[in-house]
């Protein structure tokens, strides 16, 4: 399948063939161009996937529906130009001992775990600006200490809020020329760059969403962004100390390389579709480059490392660790 038509390597797929239908044969997931004459477009082994991408209009043959169930495959479902829409979620095994756990935790022990992801956030907020050759972030670590004195949830919200505040002011300094950022603006993104952070920080808190199922836990219940129905709160929780480190730096990167243009954007500040098409393919790749684990000193990818960080809260809820660990970068 040509990389243009979107999907990709390892656990993960993207697909983005308007027409095209998801098929299974045996054991395997086949692409199929249904509106057009090119046939099968792709084939991956069923047992190596856990999670599918699809934008627009691409569809599950009702088989394939039911053997994702039975493998346990989730399937995101976006617009094309990537407004996420819904998932299919299969029936699995939870491991009871995790989730009572986790619904037994008490709000000392979640205010203990979000104060981890939020100096996490911190801290990789002011890696970043380092990386790039922003100085005087000061105050940055100075909110990082704070976090440790939160006293509760609002508390901590207050000094995250100001910590976003301060970086987000300072981010302008990272772009190269041509490009700028004032304030950080949703719903509808008011620039560019705002489109862009918007964009990846939905397909991280998916990759996100997809560690959580993985290890039994409850995306839905968080530790500190509020219940609200609908919202997954502990992918949005965990996604914290990524926002900086993983999302802002991939957003930084496409500009600075020239890889996304100021031309790739429509009126309504979405990126065009051959855009978005090579937004994927990078993101994909971003998500498969490897480094090297500032804590254990092994190599892994990002989507990896997002993955142990599942497995290090898992064991913070359960008891099997005394604390949670984020990821942190202090360089």
């Amino acid at each position: 399948m040509k990389e243009s038509e979107g999907m990709y390597d390892e656990a993960v797929l993207f697909v983005t063939k308007q027409g095209a239908q998801i098929r299974v044969d045996g054991g395997r997931i086949l692409v199929w161009d249904v509106d057009g004459d090119e046939g099968e477009l792709a084939s991956r082994p069923m047992g190596k996937i856990d999670t599918i991408n699809v934008f627009g209009g691409v569809n599950f043959s009702t088989p394939f529906v039911a053997k994702a169930n039975e493998h346990g495959i989730v399937l995101n479902y976006f617009t094309q130009h990537g407004k996420y829409r819904g998932s299919f979620v299969p029936e699995k095994n939870t491991i009871a001992e995790v989730r009572r756990a986790q619904y037994a935790l008490s709000r000392e022990e979640e205010l203990e775990i979000a104060k981890a992801m939020i100096a996490g956030k911190v801290r990789n907020a002011r890696t970043l600006l380092s990386r790039k050759g922003v100085h005087g972030t000061d105050v940055l670590k100075d909110l990082g200490i704070k976090v440790g004195g939160a006293q509760n949830k609002d508390d901590l919200r207050g000094i995250e809020g100001e910590a976003a505040e301060r970086y987000f002011a300072r981010l302008d300094e990272t772009l190269t020329d041509g490009w700028t950022f004032e304030k950080r603006t949703k719903r509808p993104p008011e620039d560019h760059i705002n489109s862009l952070l918007s964009l990846t920080y939905v397909f991280m808190k998916n990759e996100v969403l997809a560690a959580l199922r993985q290890y039994n836990l409850d995306p839905f219940l968080g530790v500190l962004h509020a219940d609200r129905h609908g919202r997954p709160s502990l992918a949005l929780d965990l996604q914290e100390e990524f926002r900086p480190i993983f999302c802002d730096a991939f957003v930084t990167r496409l500009v600075n390389r020239g890889v996304v243009t100021h031309d790739n954007f429509r009126k309504d500040n979405r990126l065009g579709d051959d855009a978005f098409k090579t937004y994927l393919s990078k993101f994909d790749e971003y998500m498969q480059e490897e480094f090297t684990h500032p804590h254990f000193g092994y190599t892994v990818s990002r989507r990896k490392a997002i993955r142990q960080q599942s497995i290090l809260l898992r064991k913070a809820i359960t008891g099997e660790m005394d604390e949670y660990h984020a990821l942190t970068f202090d360089r």
